[in-house]
């Protein structure tokens, strides 16, 4: 199907951009009858502005900044969605790094399954926090899944207390150079396999290198803005 932005004057210009790039003397070393580089810069510059000349009126205008597509404001539509995530409830975790014998660490809703082949977990940082940068740097770190009656790590871990300060609340202890919530629901020690970065956060991909699970299943919930309980339906 032709270009809708095709013309015979665009399609003229364009043949004979290229005919004069293939004429045009090649310089250095090239072959006989090769295009040189420059040339064929060139003509595709040509060719490139010829096309969008005839093109620009059939694109659409971007849309005005600060504006979504249905002309809410931006702030407007960031409120919106942040009292819709407040309906999603989410497993509350302690991720926590060590660094030249610093610990750090961090609460965490923003965590999922990834993979079980490898055993893989996602888990969502905000680069302004201070566990960012140690777990960047070392490429370990593990993630501990809170019982439901250790809601009163999610504050420390949460607010403005300095990175050691955070880990005198809990019973931790090492694992594999990692800190460990003693009591946690779950535990997984990772690697770092990739990190991506997306607004004011990186995704960061965690390759499973280890695991213990409690026996009983009693996890802590974030809900509407709080700390919340499961229940089975037939509870």
């Amino acid at each position: 199907m032709a270009s809708p932005w095709s013309n015979a004057r665009t399609d003229g210009a364009i043949r004979a951009a290229l005919e004069a790039a293939v004429a045009a003397p090649a310089a250095g070393r090239a072959r006989p009858g090769a295009v040189s580089a420059v040339g064929a810069a060139d003509a595709a510059k040509d060719a490139h502005a010829a096309h969008a000349e005839n093109g620009a009126a059939a694109r659409p205008a971007p849309a005005p900044a600060g504006t979504g597509r249905d002309g809410r404001d931006e702030a407007e539509l960031a409120r919106q969605f942040r009292h819709a995530m407040r309906r999603l409830t989410a497993a509350v975790s302690i991720v926590a790094t060590r660094e030249h014998g610093a610990r750090y660490g961090m609460t965490a809703t923003a965590l999922s399954t990834l993979s079980t082949e490898p055993p893989a977990i996602v888990v969502c940082i905000n680069r302004n926090a201070s566990v960012y940068l140690p777990l960047a740097r070392t490429r370990r770190f593990s993630v501990n899944l809170l019982q439901a009656r250790q809601a009163d790590l999610i504050a420390p871990f949460s607010g403005k207390l300095e990175h050691a300060a955070r880990f005198a609340f809990g019973a931790w202890r090492e694992a594999r150079g990692l800190p460990v919530l003693s009591g946690a629901q779950a535990t997984l020690l990772c690697r770092v396999d990739v990190m991506y970065g997306y607004g004011s956060h990186d995704l960061v991909i965690g390759r499973v290198e280890a695991v213990t699970a409690a026996e009983s299943v009693a996890p802590l919930l974030w809900q509407n803005g709080g700390p919340a309980a499961a229940s089975g339906l037939g509870a």
